[in-house]
Formats: C-alpha cells, structure tokens, sequence
C-alpha cells in the first residue's frame, strides 16, 4: 500500500502538474490518468481517488453532463424524462481526482502520455482507457438529417431519443421499423426495448390494428444466448411481431419515408425497400477515432487490446481498459462495467506495487430486457454465453419484479453506489442466494 500511496516526484516535486520549460507548452503529470468520464471511467476513478492523494489521479472528459443511458430506453416509451437521466459531470467525478476538460487527440503508450485537443501534454504512471462507443450515424445515408423529418427516431442519443415517443403519439398507420446494425453495439437488448414497449404503446392507445411491427435486424438470432432467444421468439410470436434476419439498414429516405437494407445473405448483395411510418434507427456503433488511429493500443478492429481476464493491456501492462471501448468479447453494457471494475482496480493495484495481476473477470454482463410497461427478462450470462443469474428464479420468464428492478432500483445503485466506486455487480448477492456456489 506504501508504494500505492507514494506520490509521482515530477520536475517542481510532488504537485502533479508543472510547466515544461523547454517548449512552453502547459504540461501535466500523474500517477493515473482515466480517459473517459462515463461508467467505467468514474466507477475506477473513484475507487483510486479514494486512495491515492489528492489530484494523484486524473479524468479526461470534455463533456458537461454524464448520463445514465440505459435509462433512455424508458424515456423513448414515456416512463421517464430526459433530465432524470442527465447529472452535471462536476458532481459525478470523484472530488479528489483532478478533471481535465478537454478530449484526448493523441496517445503515446511507449512514452508514457498523452496530448489533449489543445496540445496539452498529460504524463502519466498508469492509464487506464474508458472511451465508450462512438455513434456513427452518419454511416447511413440520409443521417442524421432524417432525424429532422417526421417518423425516424433513436432511443441511443440524447438529441434524439425524445422524438420517440413524439413519433408514438403521431403515429396514424403502417410499419413500424426497429433496426439492430451490423456492428457491435452498446446494450445488445435496447433495440428489441424499444420495440416491445412501442408495441404495448400502440396497443393502449388503439393503434395496433392499424400497425406492422417489424424488427429488421442484422443478425441471425434474436438473442446471443439461447434461454433468453427462445423466451423472446415466444414475446414476438404471440405479439405478432414480424421479425426479419440478416437485414442491415443503409439509407432512409425521408421523402418518400423509405428505408433500405441490405440483404446480408444474398450474395448478390440485393437491398430490400420498406415503406415506414415509424423507423427507430439504432446506429452503427464503433471505438472512438482517436483509439481506431492507434494501432499499438488496438486490434484490429480498433478496439482496446487488453487481457480478456485480468483487464491488462497485452503490449503495454501500465495500460487497463474497461467497458465498451475494449475487446472483451462479453456484451456492452452498464452491467458488464460493474463486474469489470474491482477487477481493473485490484489488478491495476497489483501493478503498482510490483506484484502480477491475478483478479479473473468472467465476463459477466446482464441485459434487463424490457418487453412493455410492467415487465422484464432480466438476462444475465458469462463469457461462454452460460446464464450467470442472480436470483434463484428463471430470470427468462417475464416479471414485473424485473420490471420494478431495472426502472426504480438499477438507476439508485448507478448514481448512489456504482459512480462512487462502491457497486462491483451482484457477485456476492448471487453467491448467498445460491448457496455460494455463484450459479
């Protein structure tokens, strides 16, 4: 622990930032630098805040406000609204980290740094990567500018995921379209949220009769793991939901209110043109710019390369990463972050002391997949794609205690607990409630 507490001796001794004296530029040095101040970046943040002196640990994050998204589902459906999601990013980072408002442009693993947008140079002992996901709307044609156009939507963006239930309200008749991408996303579920919950909408309100609901997805299945696919092909069966595979949106015609797929099996590459009343977009998704540039961090796909168990960076082991930016081949969500988190920070606290991480994450990640207004299948499942549930009931089957879990209680532990570094996930819950055996 000594050596975890030892303050950084930069060239004006023990404060942590300092000018360079031979080209002027405002440089800054510390012992541990967080890139990203969304789930995973404050979560980890707040657990070393709470042990490193003061300003020993560095966020950079331009944003304003952070937000808990996996609320915005519940706001496209009218359950919540938009302000409930967002807090001022002051009072979310931890108050002994020092918040460095800007974006990172440039890494330099080798050296130990890294440059802001404003050519800023940041030094660091350890860094750790919390970039997210960038959304590459404009990867459609006709976005984002159909998003100013009656009918398309997107419960993924705070600019956006208003209009959803704007486009509920006005809808008269005809398809209503909910897309899934061709890349990796953040929460695999939402798009089928949207869907089950515009669904019951459209029934309240006497409109079902005059609607197609059609979820036209890239993928082949409906759900990675195979007990929560089989309990979802039974919620569009009996809800008459038209379910098309291996469809991946590539325009929207605002016009003509027209959107094109692209036929992912047809080996002539064909496209398929659905008229639309309704079209809830969710966007192609990516690893931020920045990361994507950087070969000596990434795979190939541009993803943080780390160690798929201990969260260490296979080229470089003062590097961690966690959360959506990663390689980690589990499911992007909230829920993931949290079981990724204690393992980031007790094997990130084994490097700096010298010792060789040892904490194995599973891979642990949950989906609470809303199906409507009162209830959920609340997935949870591993690394082999093996339900990991918590409770000792078939978290498969439609509840409302799920229900109640994900849109009251999920966003106190967020705020309250996983933000301040101490929610590490239901491991624990889940090793009482079975007995201690975890599953």
């Amino acid at each position: 622990m000594a050596t975890l507490l030892k303050c950084k001796m930069v060239v004006l001794g023990c404060n942590p930032r300092f000018f360079s004296t031979t080209s002027q530029r405002l440089s800054q040095s510390f012992k541990l630098v967080v890139v990203g101040g969304g789930t995973g970046g404050c979560s980890v943040a707040a657990k070393f805040a709470s042990v490193l002196p003061k300003n020993n640990v560095a966020i950079i994050e331009p944003s304003d406000t952070h937000y808990y998204q996996p609320m915005w589902t519940m706001i496209g459906g009218g359950m919540k609204k938009l302000e409930q999601s967002g807090r001022p990013m002051s009072q979310v980072l931890p108050k002994n980290a020092h918040w460095i408002k800007e974006r990172a442009s440039q890494f330099f693993p080798e050296e130990n740094r890294l440059v802001t947008a404003s050519g800023e140079e940041i030094k660091y002992e350890y860094l750790v990567v919390a970039m997210g996901l960038q959304l590459d709307y404009n990867k459609i044609k006709g976005l984002p500018e159909a998003f100013n156009t009656p009918g398309v939507c997107s419960n993924y963006s705070p600019k956006y995921v208003e209009k959803t239930l704007e486009t509920l309200k006005n809808f008269k008749g005809g398809n209503a379209i909910f897309t899934f991408p061709n890349t990796l996303i953040k929460c695999a579920g939402a798009p089928q949220k949207a869907m089950y919950i515009s669904e019951e909408y459209l029934r309240k309100h006497n409109k079902r009769d005059k609607a197609n609901v059609i979820f036209n997805t890239s993928l082949g299945v409906l759900f990675g793991v195979k007990k929560y696919a089989d309990a979802l092909e039974k919620v569009v069966r009996e809800r008459n939901i038209a379910v098309n595979f291996r469809h991946e949106l590539i325009e929207v015609k605002p016009d003509t209110k027209e959107a094109v797929f692209r036929l992912l099996d047809d080996p002539a590459g064909n496209t398929k043109t659905f008229k639309y009343e309704m079209l809830h977009v969710t966007p192609p998704m990516s690893a931020p710019d920045l990361l994507k540039a950087n070969k000596k961090l990434t795979n190939e796909a541009g993803y943080l390369e780390v160690d798929k168990s201990t969260l260490q960076h296979i080229r470089f082991p003062n590097i961690f990463g966690i959360g959506d930016c990663t390689n980690l081949p589990t499911s992007k969500t909230m829920a993931a972050i949290a079981g990724q988190n204690k393992i980031v920070y007790d094997n990130l606290k084994l490097q700096m002391e010298g010792k060789k991480p040892s904490q194995k994450y599973d891979g642990y990640t949950s989906c609470p997949l809303v199906t409507g207004y009162s209830k959920c299948i609340l997935a949870e499942f591993d690394y082999d794609g093996q339900p990991l549930e918590t409770l000792p009931i078939n978290q498969a089957k439609e509840r409302n205690t799920s229900f109640f879990m994900k849109k009251e209680i999920m966003p106190v532990l967020y705020w309250k607990l996983m933000l301040n570094g101490w929610w590490n996930g239901p491991g624990v819950i889940r090793k009482i409630l079975h007995l201690g055996t975890g599953r």
